[in-house]
């Protein structure tokens, strides 16, 4: 893609012990509303996890099992210039930050504990500023155990 930035949205589940992914409306990146009707539609065992990385700035991840909802915004500063990025803050119940705070992840870092990766290693993956933030989905979706799965959607987009 020359000149655009990757913007996306997408949904993995995992099925019958196989994971699952599937793109989400391209309003769904603007709209955290459209993003938390997909996950409660998309009731499985294990839970639903949508990810959204935005404008080339930031990621959010969203996991909801059952009732439970778990959210990670990759840079809290985001929330100073993006209304989407402000809702998973207020959400999650955490403060607004201010212009001199530093840029560092928000929300439940310990999202795929369950699943092999911990908080420290999540918060290493946000604060590498090397990867733009499809790159650090990648090696999230890595870890956890869908990597090819999100590529290839990705790649579709």
């Amino acid at each position: 893609m020359e000149d655009e930035t990757l913007e996306f949205a997408l949904l993995a589940w995992r099925d019958d012990g196989r994971w699952r992914t599937s793109q989400l409306p391209d309003d769904a990146t603007t709209d955290i509303g459209v993003v938390l009707d997909a996950l409660r539609a998309q009731q499985v065992d294990g839970g639903a996890i949508a990810m959204l990385s935005i404008d080339d700035q930031f990621f959010i991840i969203i996991r909801q099992i059952g009732a439970k909802m778990q959210m990670v915004l990759s840079d809290v500063m985001t929330a100073l210039d993006y209304e989407i990025a402000a809702e998973v803050l207020e959400l999650s119940d955490i403060d607004f930050p201010e212009e001199d705070d530093a840029d560092e992840p928000a929300g439940d870092l310990n999202i795929f504990a369950d699943l092999g990766l911990d908080a420290m290693e999540l918060q290493m993956i946000c604060d590498d500023d090397e990867m733009y933030p499809d790159e650090q989905l990648e090696v999230i979706s890595r870890r956890i155990g869908f990597g090819d799965e999100f590529v290839e959607l990705v790649e579709k987009l």
